[in-house]
């Protein structure tokens, strides 16, 4: 069983960030900046203007995730946050306000190829779950898919649907045929 250690994301930590993120800033230059900004200001960044937001929020502070280790490597990464922090969501069609709740959204999840089908997803997931509680949150919620059969890169970046079923959360809207809003009382 390899050493799995779970962290916030602090500004100590963001060289492992982007150790783990890479050059491409984890998928196409995202910087996991996707759900934090509008979709069209997200469509004028580009990868380093996605990594500098990303920066600005760790050094505020207020970390912006959590960052799994495995053996002492940086091997995985959860976004996580108060809903109203991803302006994506407060202006979705698809991923709109369930009710008036407010929530802690777990919006993204990268693991490191080499540590995928490991169970890394359930063990950030779990740790986002005690983190958030920790925070003051009484929901947390979740925009996991339903795999079609394998998924492919990082199609599974919000989470898998029976990964957040085995921890509790149970489904309360379904936008489209793959993709639930999940939710767990804390």
């Amino acid at each position: 069983m390899p050493d799995i250690a779970i962290h916030p994301v602090t500004p100590e930590r963001w060289a492992d960030l982007e150790k783990l993120f890479g050059p491409s800033g984890a998928y196409g230059g995202c910087w996991c900046m996707f759900f934090r900004v509008r979709r069209r200001d997200f469509e004028r960044n580009k990868n380093a203007d996605n990594q500098r937001a990303m920066k600005e929020i760790v050094d505020s502070g207020e970390p912006p995730g959590l960052i799994a280790y495995v053996n002492g490597e940086p091997a995985g990464w959860c976004s996580l946050d108060p809903r109203e922090k991803f302006a994506h969501l407060e202006h979705s069609r698809k991923l709109r306000l369930v009710d008036d709740q407010p929530v802690w959204s777990i919006v993204c999840f990268v693991v490191d190829k080499r540590q995928r089908k490991k169970g890394l997803m359930t063990a950030l997931l779990r740790a986002a779950i005690d983190y958030a509680r920790d925070q003051g949150a009484k929901i947390v919620e979740g925009y996991p898919v339903e795999p079609d059969g394998e998924l492919g890169s990082y199609h599974g970046y919000t989470g898998i649907v029976s990964t957040y079923r085995r921890l509790g959360f149970e489904e309360v809207a379904r936008p489209s045929k793959r993709q639930a809003i999940m939710r767990k009382q804390l």
